[in-house]
C-alpha cells in the first residue's frame, strides 16, 4: 500500500469514491443527500489538489489502483474569543472503495493523515461523521477517536 498526495490523474477515481461516499449518505439520510451527487465536481478537484491548506491523500494498491482517500483542511485558529490558538487538521473527508474494505486501507490512510498533521505541529485531528453511517463510527472509534461535540437536529417539514 502506497500512501501519497493526490494528484490530477486521480480525479476519475476520486470522482467514483465520492459517489460511493453519496450513496451511502444518500441510503442512510434520503432527506439530506441525493442520490448520484458528489461532493466534488471534476473542477472543484482540480481547485482543490491546488490547495496548500487542503491536501487530499490517496492510498494505492499494489497495482496502483487509488483504493481510497482522504480529504484534509489545515484549520488555524488565532484570536477567537474563548478558543484557545491552535492549528487543527480537520479531516473532510475518508473514503475506502467499498471492493477494498476490510484490507486496512481506511487504517492506513487514517495513520497517514495523523503522520501529516504532527508534521505541520497540528494540536488535534478532528472530523465528523453521519451518525447513519455506522460502519465509519465503528471504524473511526477503532482508530481511538473519541465525540468532541454533538451536532442535534429536529427536523421541521417533511421533503417532497
Amino acid at each position: 500500500m502506497n500512501i501519497r498526495r493526490a494528484e490530477e490523474r486521480d480525479i476519475p477515481r476520486m470522482g467514483e469514491l465520492l459517489l460511493q461516499v453519496c450513496r451511502v449518505h444518500h441510503e442512510g439520510r434520503p432527506d439530506l443527500f441525493r442520490a448520484g451527487g458528489r461532493k466534488y465536481d471534476d473542477d472543484a478537484l482540480r481547485m482543490l489538489l491546488q490547495d496548500r491548506n487542503r491536501p487530499i491523500l490517496v492510498a494505492e494498491d499494489e497495482a496502483g489502483q487509488v483504493a481510497g482517500y482522504a480529504f484534509c483542511i489545515y484549520q488555524r485558529h488565532q484570536g477567537e474569543g474563548s478558543l484557545n490558538d491552535m492549528t487543527t487538521l480537520y479531516l473532510d473527508d475518508l473514503c475506502v472503495d467499498e471492493n477494498c474494505r476490510g484490507r486496512h486501507v481506511g487504517r492506513a490512510l487514517y495513520e497517514a493523515v495523523l503522520d501529516l498533521a504532527r508534521r505541520a505541529g497540528c494540536y488535534n485531528v478532528t472530523l465528523n461523521v453521519w451518525t447513519c453511517n455506522q460502519s465509519a463510527l465503528r471504524f473511526y472509534e477503532k482508530c481511538g477517536l473519541k465525540p468532541q461535540k454533538v451536532g442535534m437536529e429536529v427536523i421541521l417539514q417533511e421533503q417532497k
